[in-house]
């Protein structure tokens, strides 16, 4: 889910381009991007691609061709996979799946009908990830020499440890958390071809760059009233406060400095009294101030690719085109010849 913050960002987001991050490492939230791809990469009916032994692949084929995308950009992404989520996500995960089940029923509904913009619509919503396809997905990354990081738990805290430390220059997910974690910086719509389907009309989105600095100035907040903010909204720890969006949230801390006392003044949002445990608040303030990491995590240098074997994975287990997945592979042994004529001048310099 993410907490909703679009609104207050627009002031200090920036717009960049591909070639902007030229060169610089990337760690991306795996697991906002595998739904990503399983929501959009869809046949007309909202059915995911899937293999001859009905294995979804969707999620494969986005990240074996985005990922290329990303190489020959210059551009080094790492992928940060979650781990063990915190108790405290367990009731939104268990949400989350009522809700998909609900949108299976209604999208099989429509498949009936025979209406396929319905059926697609609500397709998008039942994305499930289970394990086989993580798994599938850090060996296809490994087959093809790219860093793949496994969190202890939240993969977004991971990332703004990494980013803070220097490892990687920025983190990459289309949810606002990453920056209650304490990222220095987030990408949204990090893509090569930022295009999104709404209705029968395709919208270009723009990679957007934010700085957490600038948005903290520009609100004239700190960070851990950020993270008030984003519990009075709704993070995927805590449901939020029904009647508080974004604007109210942050009128609201301004005004009281935070949720303790924004409770010990009763203050009334749409005529209800704001009355929280402030225990739990405190629990849910700690994930974000002081999340569990993995500090020991592997080189996030790029390895070389097992062409065989991405062959062998793609188009013999998984029955990709042949001929595409051929392709795509001659294009990352251009990448990975361009990489060592560079090494070698770099060494006789």
């Amino acid at each position: 889910m993410g907490v909703k913050i679009s609104e207050l960002v627009k002031e200090t987001k920036r717009i960049i381009t591909f070639e902007n991050l030229f060169n610089k490492k990337i760690a991306i939230d795996a697991f906002n991007t595998l739904y990503q791809f399983l929501a959009i990469i869809r046949q007309q009916d909202g059915t995911p691609l899937k293999d001859y032994q009905g294995n979804i692949t969707s999620h494969l084929s986005g990240l074996f061709y985005r990922t290329i995308n990303f190489l020959e950009g210059n551009i080094h992404p790492i992928y940060v996979f979650d781990g063990k989520p915190s108790n405290l996500k367990l009731e939104i995960i268990r949400e989350r799946k009522e809700r998909k089940l609900e949108a299976k029923a209604k999208m099989k509904e429509a498949q009936l009908k025979g209406d396929l913009v319905e059926a697609r619509k609500f397709a998008q919503a039942t994305s499930k990830l289970d394990e086989k396809m993580i798994e599938d997905s850090k060996t296809l990354l490994n087959y093809m020499g790219v860093p793949v990081v496994q969190a202890s738990s939240e993969g977004e805290a991971q990332i703004a440890y990494m980013v803070n430390k220097g490892d990687v220059w920025g983190s990459a997910s289309q949810d606002y958390d990453t920056l209650l974690f304490g990222a220095k910086r987030l990408l949204r719509n990090f893509a090569v071809t930022r295009s999104r389907k709404v209705g029968d009309t395709s919208i270009t989105l723009d990679i957007e760059w934010i700085l957490l600095s600038r948005l903290l100035e520009n609100l004239d907040i700190t960070r851990e009233q950020l993270i008030e903010m984003g519990i009075l909204i709704g993070t995927d720890f805590f449901e939020g406060v029904k009647g508080i969006g974004e604007k109210t949230a942050y009128s609201l801390i301004k005004k009281h400095n935070s949720i303790k006392g924004i409770v010990s003044k009763k203050v009334k949002v749409r005529g209800q009294i704001i009355d929280l445990n402030l225990d739990l608040i405190e629990m849910v303030k700690d994930l974000f101030l002081n999340p569990s990491i993995e500090e020991n995590y592997p080189s996030l240098n790029k390895g070389k690719p097992k062409f065989d074997k991405i062959e062998d994975f793609l188009i013999n287990k998984h029955n990709f085109s042949e001929s595409r997945v051929k392709n795509a592979l001659e294009r990352l042994k251009k990448i990975e010849s361009a990489s060592k004529q560079t090494s070698l001048e770099q060494f006789f310099k």
